[in-house]
């Protein structure tokens, strides 16, 4: 969180090279003595089953120990690559220093085989490296010690995403991991221009928390930000990616998520590639992608993975559902209560004649139709995955069925609530489908209070809020308000991807070019720029190369 701090500062300052830090306070220096320094740091560690404490002679001369958790760390590798080397006879190194205060660096240099590793002064330092999964070597002698990172914590394989499913697209989602999750985004986005800076939050848990970017393509300030917010957390733990969304977003009362998460790696990088910042944290199958606009939650991968004709039609569907899922109640209750004129004669009659028996009035009916549905989506979801799939068809059917035999609400109601809820499934996000379900509760009791016009106040005060949100300085509403026909391209509709030849300029990133203007589109476009001549797919060299098939 330091190292964040001074760069943010840093950046604020336009200076090339950070000012050094002054010397922290407390620092505690190792002694000579190998039994002082381990009684020191024993007490630092406290008493832990799984704290390990290995007495050996190195190199057969010198008094040294090895201090783990043995929960943190592969025992395997210690025994092979630490141990077996470190014990070998002084025979066997001829270069061998006679004074232990030089041993530190002539082990890291000759006889270990890790890649990471550094030496350390500051005994106050070495319990937090321990708990990380950290090996600290001590000599007797020497005021030195080596730190080596042996981490291994078992974790599940890569699977395909639970949240995010997909017709076409890749199958692969994050995991616990970090340096999983890291690898993931190194292998699409192979570009020295990726930048990955990682941070400790969280006092007692010191979550790693790593912030990716494109230092090409983000915009500065941007960057800037997001280390700003996340340096000025203060607790004292960081448990999901969820924690670190809540202290950041702009507006924490509104029901609008202001923060993306994801946990698709191919989507992480769209993004990256767009301008944005994305937030990963160790432990978390999620990262969380800034800044986030209200358009965002209503696009898939199968929107860019398909044509753009079938991606843009299923586009429209889904933001027909959504205003479907959100609106139809309400008016519904509007019109029966207020308004029944605006229905067909014989319409109004059938709804009538299903009404008839009921106790309730129309908005109270459908709160509790819509109260009901909401408890038997929770409960689906908390169940295991086999039983839920059974609770949702069988409670569906049995309670619609009974309600309506038990005369507690109208067959009409009931199909009205069951499209609603199929309608709210359309959205691809948790976080915003949650928000437009509960948004939905208020614009029922507006309708049933003062009828259209209430359905009309509850819309205008929804699109006053929305123009009003930001996320990272950045209008929620863009590109439609404020907006460019450049940036319309990927919103209702989208456009072919030829066509999408610059970012969206409401992100101000550095290269707004993503398509050169003189490159040709598609293959037809190709053929036009050539006069009607195909030209050959591949270059001459690469079949001569290759070979040919008939040979």
């Amino acid at each position: 969180m330091q190292a964040w701090k001074e760069k943010y500062v840093s950046s604020i300052q336009k200076q090339k090279q950070p000012s050094p830090a002054p010397p922290e306070p407390g620092k505690e220096k190792l002694s000579l003595s190998l039994s002082a320094n381990l009684e020191r740091l024993l007490n630092r560690l406290g008493q832990s089953s799984d704290l390990v404490v290995r007495d050996f002679l190195l190199f057969g001369r010198y008094r040294a120990a090895l201090v783990f958790f043995s929960s943190l760390v592969n025992q395997e590798q210690i025994q092979e690559h630490i141990l077996k080397p470190l014990m070998a006879r002084s025979d066997d190194h001829p270069g061998l220093p006679d004074n232990p205060a030089g041993l530190s660096h002539y082990i890291w240099n000759t006889a270990l085989q890790v890649t990471q590793g550094t030496t350390e002064e500051d005994l106050s330092a070495l319990p937090s490296g321990i708990v990380k999964g950290q090996l600290i070597l001590l000599i007797e002698g020497s005021a030195e010690a080596l730190v080596l990172d042996m981490r291994q914590v078992d974790t599940r394989g890569v699977e395909q995403p639970q949240t995010e499913q997909v017709i076409r697209g890749p199958r692969e989602g994050y995991v616990e991991k970090l340096e999983n999750n890291l690898s993931l985004l190194r292998y699409r986005l192979q570009s020295t221009d990726f930048r990955i800076e990682i941070s400790p939050i969280g006092s007692r848990t010191q979550s790693r928390v790593a912030l990716c970017y494109l230092d090409s393509l983000a915009d500065p300030k941007l960057v800037a930000e997001v280390m700003r917010r996340i340096s000025m957390i203060q607790t004292d733990g960081i448990i999901d990616a969820g924690y670190i969304e809540q202290f950041i977003e702009d507006q924490p009362l509104s029901p609008f998520p202001q923060v993306q998460s994801t946990e698709r790696p191919d989507k992480t990088v769209a993004g990256l590639l767009e301008g944005r910042v994305a937030i990963l944290v160790d432990g978390s199958p999620f990262a969380l992608i800034v800044p986030a606009l209200f358009n965002q939650f209503f696009q898939t991968v199968d929107d860019y993975t398909e044509r753009f004709i079938m991606g843009s039609l299923i586009r429209i569907i889904r933001l027909i559902a959504l205003a479907f899922s959100l609106f139809f109640p309400a008016l519904y209750v509007s019109v029966i209560s207020f308004n029944p004129e605006l229905m067909p004669t014989d319409f109004a009659v059938a709804i009538s004649g299903g009404r008839a028996g009921v106790p309730f009035p129309a908005v109270l009916e459908v709160l509790i139709m819509e109260v009901s549905m909401e408890v038997l989506r929770e409960a689906t979801i908390r169940l295991p995955q086999m039983i839920g799939g059974a609770l949702s068809i069988v409670g569906v059917l049995v309670i619609g069925q009974a309600a309506v035999a038990a005369g507690l609400a109208s067959p009409i109601t009931v199909v009205i609530v069951a499209l609603t809820t199929i309608g709210s499934f359309a959205t691809p996000a948790y976080n915003a489908a949650i928000a437009l379900r509960m948004l939905r509760f208020p614009l029922i009791l507006l309708a049933g209070m003062f009828g259209l016009y209430g359905v009309m106040i509850g819309t205008i005060l929804i699109i006053n809020h929305l123009l009003f949100l930001e996320s990272f300085a950045v209008p929620y509403m863009s590109p439609y308000i404020p907006g460019k026909w450049r940036d319309w391209k990927d919103s209702l509709v989208r456009v072919p991807l030829w066509w999408m030849r610059s970012r969206p300029s409401f992100l101000h990133t550095r290269d707004n070019t993503r398509l050169p203007a003189s490159t040709p589109g598609n293959y037809t476009e190709q053929i036009l720029q050539q006069g009607g001549e195909t030209s050959e797919p591949f270059p001459a060299d690469h079949n001569a190369a290759g070979g040919s098939r008939n040979q």
